[in-house]
């Protein structure tokens, strides 16, 4: 329930506060006066958007809010859901600033517009002239026998047997989709697998078979560069081995000579040691190169394979090579294996889908017992609003499944005796869609639980006794619900428990919107107003005092 609505610098609303009544509140006015605009106003609450071109004084922001009492409308999931604070007064507060930028607020924390519309949605149904055309739509009719046939049970059914359905079918398309390209594919796929396979590449045996290839390819010049070191090193008397053994003996000697020199000569001999190390090892190597041609050709041919197909795959190494062998046996075992997977996911598909039937003619079925009731109950409303001839008639079609099942419903209208409903788009009057969308509210204002409705002059286009008749109406939702009518008859106006009136002020350089509730003698006055225009007569006050009382 709205508790309260505040707006400041919002169209030609510069600072506007009204508290409506639990019931019905009234709001009447002159035309242009503001009224409809500040239904805008709390479009922004519901998450409608908007722009700077709403704001009166342009180097201001605009600020709506509403707060609302919302402890009986099971709400707590919603706002863990959303990761707010629940509070059972909740206020709902949108700013747009001049640079265009807006914000919602729920509670004092920042919300997301989509969450700030499902919210509103909850709390408040504002009919406009935009209803008009959506009661037209057949996604809004489909909505209206959901909610008058209690579907939700069935409805949450359907659809998660819906998205698995769409999953298995995603996924199939996917697949088959996956099994062209593969077809495409596998032959060549197959052949580079086998060129690759046939090399039994090794980790790391690029490395090893350059360096063999260089040692083979210059074996007998290593060969001899060793030899004649190693002549150098080993020469019997002029040999760097015979001559740092004498070293080290002249080292020994000083050694015995001052002991300072031990360390000199402990350097030396771990000189010599290394030399003769390294003496040892170029022995061995000596004795490994080896000049052999055969297997030469071999490690070229090897290594030009190898290079061949790094050409090709745009590899550099054989451990890429590897890397794209792996991924091409990949692709030959998917496909080798691809008629089973789509042969599972074909069944998987076929059986989402009969368990969506089922459940989608299960929620048909619920759908379906409910429009006789439907039709009767309108019927019977729209004949206490005038239309004693009205026919109203849900014609139903089966169609492709969707999120909303395997159903199409149109609503047909006749309002004169003897003529075939029809859409209604085709029949209905501007006054006809008054009532007709007025009885709808009426009828669902239970079912589908909104603790706040909103009409917006829903009464154009009717007088007399069905004005009558549509504010007991109102009355009646009234005591179950929180409604606020904006009206232009007087009759109407005159069975809230407020009555507001919206008026131009034109005391300062801008013309601004006000609003202020009406005192009892007050409401006399613009309900007399309304009667007989500016200067009502006596009989005009008498009538309007007499509509109050009533």
């Amino acid at each position: 329930m709205l508790k309260s609505l505040s707006i400041s610098n919002y169209a030609l609303i510069d600072q506007l506060h009204m508290q409506p009544s639990k019931g019905l509140s009234m709001i009447t006015g002159e035309t242009g006066a503001g009224k409809s605009i500040m239904l805008g106003a709390v479009g922004l609450l519901l998450g409608n958007r908007s722009d700077t071109k709403v704001l009166l004084h342009e180097d201001k922001k605009c600020v709506v809010e509403g707060v609302f009492e919302i402890g009986e409308y099971g709400l707590q999931g919603f706002f863990e859901q959303e990761e707010l604070d629940y509070e059972e007064t909740c206020i709902i507060r949108r700013e747009i600033s001049p640079g265009g930028k807006s914000r919602s607020f729920v509670n004092d924390t920042p919300v997301l517009l989509d969450s700030l519309k499902i919210l509103g949605a909850k709390l408040m149904d504002v009919h406009s002239q935009h209803d008009t055309l959506q009661l037209g739509e057949g996604s809004y009719q489909l909505a209206l026998v959901d909610a008058f046939a209690q579907t939700k049970v069935e409805l949450e059914t359907y659809r998660k047997t819906f998205n698995a359905f769409r999953k298995a079918k995603t996924h199939y398309e996917e697949l088959k989709k996956k099994a062209l390209e593969l077809q495409k594919e596998a032959d060549f796929n197959q052949f580079q697998l086998d060129e690759l396979s046939a090399l039994s590449l090794v980790m790391g045996e690029q490395a090893d078979l350059e360096s063999t290839q260089e040692v083979l390819e210059n074996a007998e010049e290593i060969k001899l560069k060793i030899n004649e070191m190693l002549a150098l090193f080993q020469e019997e008397q002029f040999g760097v081995i015979q001559g740092m053994g004498q070293i080290l003996h002249g080292m020994l000697g000083l050694e015995r000579l001052a002991h300072k020199f031990s360390e000199l000569r402990e350097r030396f001999q771990s000189v010599l040691i290394e030399v003769k190390d390294l003496v040892d090892t170029l022995t061995d190597e000596e004795s490994k190169v080896e000049i052999d041609f055969e297997k030469l050709d071999k490690i070229r041919d090897r290594l030009s394979r190898i290079y061949q197909l790094q050409k090709k795959h745009g590899a550099n190494s054989v451990e890429e090579l590897m890397k794209i062998e792996s991924d091409l046996a990949d692709k030959v075992f998917e496909f080798q294996n691809l008629d089973e997977r789509l042969s599972i996911a074909e069944k998987a598909l076929k059986e989402t889908q009969e368990t969506m039937i089922q459940a989608g003619e299960v929620l048909t079925k619920k759908r379906k017992s409910c429009f006789g009731p439907f039709e009767k109950e309108l019927q019977v409303l729209l004949s206490g609003l005038g239309m004693e001839n009205a026919r109203i008639q849900l014609e139903h079609k089966t169609v492709m499944p969707s999120s909303s099942g395997l159903d199409e419903v149109e609503l047909l209208f006749s309002a004169n005796k003897g003529s075939t409903p029809q859409a209604l788009k085709k029949v209905a009057s501007g006054g006809e869609f008054s009532r007709l969308l007025f009885a709808i509210k009426f009828l669902m204002a239970d079912k589908m639980a909104l603790p706040t409705l909103i009409f917006d002059e829903i009464d154009t286009g009717i007088s007399g006794e069905v004005a009558l008749q549509m504010v007991r109406m109102m009355k009646e939702i009234a005591t179950r619900h929180q409604v606020i009518c904006i009206t232009h008859l007087p009759q109407v106006a005159a069975k809230g428990d407020l009555h507001y009136f919206v008026y131009k002020d034109n005391s300062s350089d801008k013309t601004v919107s006000k609003i202020r509730l009406l005192a009892p003698e007050d409401r006399i006055s613009e309900l007399a107003k309304m009667i007989a225009g500016a200067n009502p007569s006596a009989s005009a006050v008498e009538s309007a005092r007499e509509l109050l009382l009533n």
